[in-house]
């Protein structure tokens, strides 16, 4: 069984004791969180869009951490001009404990 859960401005597709990386949430590690925002569940070749009223994603917070470096680097010919910049995206990694529908 999967589910495409709503989180952040961004869909993904989980399925039961997988770990995704989301963007930052409030929480400590080992602290449980629900997703209720579903765009849709499915298992096989069954796929139900919209969610389902009462369904929920249920997970573990595993990891609060930050990504690799990415650097960022500008730069205009003849005229000097050099910036260079780095970014570290903090994230959430969150292990998947089990789809519920109702």
């Amino acid at each position: 069984m999967y589910a495409v859960i709503d989180c952040g401005g961004h869909q993904y597709r989980v399925a039961e004791g997988e770990i995704i990386r989301l963007q930052k949430m409030d929480g400590e590690v080992g602290e449980a969180v629900t997703f209720s925002k579903l765009a849709a569940v499915g298992a096989g070749e069954g796929l139900a869009v919209d969610g389902r009223a009462g369904a929920h994603v249920n997970g573990v917070i595993v990891e609060q951490g930050r990504a690799r470096k990415i650097i960022v680097f500008k730069k205009k010919r003849r005229k000097n001009y050099r910036r260079k910049n780095g970014h570290r995206q903090s994230f959430t990694a969150v292990r998947i404990t089990g789809i519920a529908t109702s």
